[in-house]
């Protein structure tokens, strides 16, 4: 009978203690004694790693069901269900790499301040910290950038395979819309309506290829879509807060929990997240909380409404996709109703690419106040411009921005200075 430390060992040593030389260790040479030494611990170590199988699978289960907690969709796939990823048309927002403002930096980020008045000197200077939002490029020069991180996100194997998905989805789309709108008559024979006549099979084709097309976003992005309602209803339902933590750590580019907006604008991943921070305002993990604001200024908190709005859409179409599945390859086109096949199309589409712009907008709203980190070229472009003379607004846009009624109302002085600006001649 085995020992208690024969079944700790799943491996056992094949070498005897008097088998040592000035402490180095040395095989034992006859292995057959050696394993008879041991009492036949060979039947030991096939029942441990019998046992310790399972217990490998289930630390593999684990793993990967805590990283599927933590993980978002691939960009290709977000980006095909209209969740619009600028960054693969958009070099400057993709490629961006942090970059610790210096006093110098600051000095050459601050554009001069022109003649009429001091109002562009106003919205032109950097924040107190010196950070200043990327400069605005020609369309040629953002042209050229954008075509340029296209193609590398096109030599990727992910980019290749979306990139080509979906020109299906335009070329079979297009066509099919040029169908709808008759643009070809010669395949109206003997009409257009008729049922066995060209124009209505390439329909029930186009029609087809597009239902197909359209399960591989609505059903590959499924897991991650059920998931986010199911944190969303442990939420609303059972009024764990923690499974709105879960969001906004999953979401944490365009969400923000309530209070967050009060904690101070240096607390942040990767390095400084205090242990004291109330649970109420971190996300789980807490490594998922929002970085350093590079203004100085956080972003109000999000409506919770809106994460409703967002998370309902996604999963609604792929409630739309179950629905068109079943009557395009359930029915044959003789039998289905012919209003179906649009209204199912249409609604699925509709509901993925609103929520996708509300989920944009969002994001370009926390960006707005918090800021973007600014490349080595935005750097470079800021401080040849200041050496121009030529100012970069101090925003997102890099707009002049709009002065509200209400501020006018408020502020006299704007309003005159606007007028003098609009009428120069009159200064």
């Amino acid at each position: 009978m085995a020992t208690s430390g024969h079944e700790l060992e799943p491996f056992p040593t094949i070498t005897d203690s008097n088998n040592t030389n000035n402490g180095k260790v040395e095989s034992s040479p006859n292995p057959a004694a050696a394993l008879a030494h041991h009492g036949g611990a060979t039947g030991d170590v096939a029942r441990t790693r019998a046992i310790s199988k399972p217990s490998s699978v289930a630390g593999i289960v684990r793993t990967l069901s805590q990283e599927f907690e933590e993980s978002r969709p691939h960009e290709g796939l977000m980006a095909a269900t209209g969740d619009i990823v600028s960054s693969v048309v958009a070099d400057q927002e993709r490629h961006r790499r942090a970059t610790a403002a210096s006093s110098e930096d600051t000095t050459l980020a601050t554009p001069t301040e022109q003649e009429n008045g001091g109002s562009v000197r106003e919205h032109t200077e950097p924040f107190a910290n010196g950070y200043h939002f990327p400069p605005k490029y020609p369309w040629k020069e953002s042209t050229r950038h954008g075509l340029a991180s296209f193609w590398k996100f096109f030599m990727t194997p992910m980019g290749a395979f979306w990139t080509i998905y979906g020109l299906n989805v335009v070329a079979w789309g297009g066509m099919l819309f040029l169908l709808l709108c008759n643009a070809a008559p010669a395949m109206c024979t003997p009409d257009c309506n008729d049922i066995d006549s060209p124009r209505r099979r390439w329909v029930e084709y186009d029609s087809q290829v597009l239902t197909a097309l359209f399960c591989v976003t609505a059903f590959g992005l499924a897991p991650w879509r059920f998931r986010d309602l199911w944190y969303l209803l442990k939420y609303r339902v059972n009024g764990d807060y923690t499974g709105l933590r879960r969001l906004a750590g999953i979401h944490r580019s365009w969400f923000r929990l309530e209070g967050s907006q009060d904690l101070p604008n240096d607390i942040g991943p990767p390095d400084n997240i205090p242990e004291t921070l109330p649970e109420a305002v971190v996300p789980i993990p807490a490594k998922h909380m929002p970085n350093a604001p590079l203004t100085g200024s956080r972003a109000p908190a999000t409506s919770v409404w809106k994460l409703d709005f967002i998370i309902w859409s996604m999963v609604l179409n792929t409630f739309a996709q179950c629905g068109l599945c079943g009557i395009m390859w359930g029915m044959n086109r003789y039998d289905r109703p012919s209003w179906t096949t649009g209204f199912l199309v249409a609604l699925g589409m509709v509901i993925a690419i609103v929520g996708g712009l509300a989920m944009f907008y969002e994001g370009k709203h926390v960006k707005s106040i918090e800021g973007v980190p600014c490349s080595d070229r935005d750097l470079k472009k800021l401080a040849a411009d200041e050496e121009k003379g030529l100012p970069h607004y101090n925003n997102i846009k890099d707009k002049k921005p709009k002065i509200k009624v209400k501020d006018l109302e408020a502020n006299p002085e704007k309003n005159s200075e606007k007028n003098s600006e609009k009428n120069p001649e009159k200064k």
